[in-house]
């Protein structure tokens, strides 16, 4: 054995990979990246830098730091088994897949591919997150197409597929929740692979893709570039202020980020800050609603400060000044500064919604969800456009705001309220509370705007 470890697209916190290669007397030699990921930096620095090893990217990636380009058919090979380089362009212009051979069981036909966002469980990847940076959806459709019709499909149907994700990536639209899958499974029931024309393809999955969040361009450029690893960020970022300070911060235009659950922000909250709880897509919505240029100050249950930081690094947000010193205790003696947000139940939102003069309702969450169901007169402007469109929504009357569940409305009445829009209910338990309460629903889209 050489004891070699190889990481494939690692997360920027590298520890997990670390205390494993140790306890089985591995040693991190490689790091590939199948291309530059859109929705978090890869670990291949703090591998670099942590172990020394060599990264490795696709022939045509451009990168600030040294790497080795891998071509179509370049091979890495160690004793009992081999990797082989295929240049699979579609999601991203350099992405490549990895077929991995079991030289012991068959020198000639791969054990497995990983295929990073080129091929899911379910789906593909999307063609359309490098508008930005000079490549339409159409061009890179087209050659998603081609990889997966002359570099995958050709594969035998026992070759075990792993991707880069699976459900909850915004890398692509149908993901299922399995790590693995064959070949021949994702040939007779992955929808992107039936026999259709290149054309036929390229309208298939160019539409009906989810709005991309506004990171996701940041993010793969970050990871073409030398930047500050993990460990130096949270070092940096990851100290106490004290109450005085976080206001000055805030006055200066520092962004106030209470990761706090709803329920317990919507009971009392430092003014001004946004809530974006840990119990959600936080790192998601993070990247969404807050700014990259302005500085980060957090405010967490104490001992939950760390997470809150790793987690907005794992998507390259390191612009973090601090965190309020005692969390939420610091403001026992400042009432002045302590805003609640009103929150109703469902049973007695209907009522304030039958009445003579209604609020105005405002549903969040996404068209696709509010078209297949929602409250009769709500108003839809998703979630993520709601600070571009915050005019749509009226100051001169109470507004009634939900999703889901609760977790973006909380989100979305943080915003209404920086917005001076402070005369408004978060209707507890969303949608699903409205559903489990036997209130009516509607599922025609007569009143999206």
């Amino acid at each position: 054995m050489s004891r070699t470890a190889v990481i494939v697209d690692p997360q920027r916190d590298i520890h997990q990979y670390v205390a494993d290669a140790e306890r089985l007397g591995l040693h991190i030699r490689h790091v590939f990246l199948t291309h530059f990921h859109a929705d978090f930096i890869a670990g291949h620095l703090e591998l670099r830098d942590c172990c020394n090893a060599a990264i490795h990217l696709g022939s045509q990636a451009k990168a600030e730091y040294a790497f080795i380009p891998m071509s179509d058919g370049d091979t890495l090979e160690f004793p009992g088994m081999r990797l082989q380089a295929l240049h699979t362009p579609g999601h991203t212009i350099e992405s490549i897949s990895i077929l991995v051979f079991d030289l012991a069981k068959d020198k000639t036909k791969p054990y497995a591919v990983l295929t990073g966002d080129t091929l899911f469980i379910g789906d593909v990847g999307r063609p359309d997150l490098r508008a930005s940076l000079g490549w339409t959806a159409n061009e890179l459709g087209g050659h998603l197409y081609d990889s997966l019709h002359t570099k995958l499909l050709p594969l035998h149907d026992d070759v075990l597929v792993y991707p880069a994700h699976g459900a909850g990536s915004l890398c692509g639209k149908k993901l299922s929740s399995d790590t693995v899958s064959s070949l021949g499974d994702q040939r007779r029931f992955n929808y992107a692979l039936k026999p259709m024309s290149k054309e036929e393809f390229v309208c298939l999955v160019t539409a009906d893709q989810p709005d991309a969040p506004p990171y996701f361009t940041y993010d793969a450029i970050l990871n073409t570039r030398e930047r500050a690893t993990l460990d130096k960020a949270l070092e940096e970022g990851l100290k106490p202020v004290e109450l005085d300070e976080v206001l000055r911060l805030g006055d200066k235009g520092a962004q106030i980020l209470d990761v706090r659950d709803a329920a317990e922000y919507a009971k009392g909250h430092l003014a001004g800050s946004i809530n974006i709880g840990l119990g959600g897509q936080y790192a998601t919505w993070a990247g969404t609603v807050l700014d990259r240029a302005k500085p980060i100050v957090i405010i967490a249950e104490p001992g939950r400060e760390q997470e809150a930081a790793l987690r907005l690094g794992r998507i390259g947000f390191d612009h973090i000044m601090g965190y309020l010193r005692n969390g939420m205790e610091s403001l026992a003696e400042r009432p002045d500064l302590v805003w609640p947000t009103e929150r109703s139940s469902v049973l007695i939102a209907a009522e304030e919604l039958e009445a003579r003069d209604p609020p105005f309702l405002l549903d969040v969450r996404a068209p696709g969800e509010w078209g297949m169901k929602h409250i009769a007169g709500s108003i839809n402007v998703p979630l993520n456009h709601l600070q571009e469109r915050i005019n749509e929504v009226p100051r001169n009357r109470r507004v009634a705001v939900h999703c889901a569940g609760g977790y973006r409305s909380s989100i979305a009445a943080s915003i209404l309220h920086q917005h001076g829009i402070t005369n408004l209910i978060e209707i507890a338990g969303g949608l699903a509370a409205w559903d489990a309460a036997g209130l009516p629903v509607v599922s025609e889209a007569a009143h999206s705007i």
